[in-house]
């Protein structure tokens, strides 16, 4: 397998591109912008897009969407049934399917009033905007940003401390980086 980054722009996002490594079907993972950037990516390293993945709610993880699914015929996995006027197929949490011959184990975040998905394919986790290096995602109060910290340290952090971690915005981190150097797990540190 081969992971790819696009960096968009326009909305300051990462989008991930996997697929075999001499070309073929690949997934996408967040598609924030769909711009010569990213269609070159695409199409220098031949693959072509048959999985969407988004993992969150917000416009500037899929505002490609409906460009790509002009090019390409792929299918959208989401925790809806549209974005925009694109049907999606809906996946949940505790579900594990196969995309383009790669397992993607879906993880649903469960902190109030958020909408977000994260995923591992093979041993690389797609946090979304859940988890940024060094950083934990948005959240409305502290209720919720505990809520959210003790879903990530339960889902996340319990992972395998060598697996990388590849968030929405920002740089790359691993599951121990976040575990020794995030300010906001000391408080599940004995």
């Amino acid at each position: 397998m081969r992971l790819l980054f696009h960096f968009a722009v326009t909305t300051f996002s990462n989008t991930y591109l996997l697929g075999p490594e001499a070309g073929g079907d690949a997934i996408l993972v967040d598609p924030a912008a769909m711009d010569i950037q990213l269609l070159k990516l695409i199409e220098t390293n031949n693959y072509y897009v048959r999985a969407i993945l988004i993992t969150h709610t917000r416009e500037d993880h899929f505002h490609g969407v409906k460009t790509l699914l002009k090019i390409y015929d792929a299918r959208t996995y989401w925790m809806r049934e549209k974005v925009y006027d694109c049907s999606c197929r809906i996946v949940r949490g505790g579900e594990r399917i196969e995309l383009c011959g790669m397992p993607v184990d879906v993880m649903e975040v469960a902190e109030p009033g958020r909408d977000s998905l994260a995923f591992r394919i093979d041993d690389l986790v797609f946090t979304g905007d859940v988890l940024t290096a060094g950083r934990v995602g948005p959240t409305p109060d502290r209720h919720s940003r505990a809520a959210l910290a003790a879903w990530i340290n339960q889902h996340l952090l319990s992972l395998d401390g060598r697996l990388p971690l590849f968030p929405a915005y920002g740089p790359p981190s691993t599951v121990e980086a976040e575990r020794a150097t995030n300010p906001l797990f000391k408080l599940f540190k004995n």
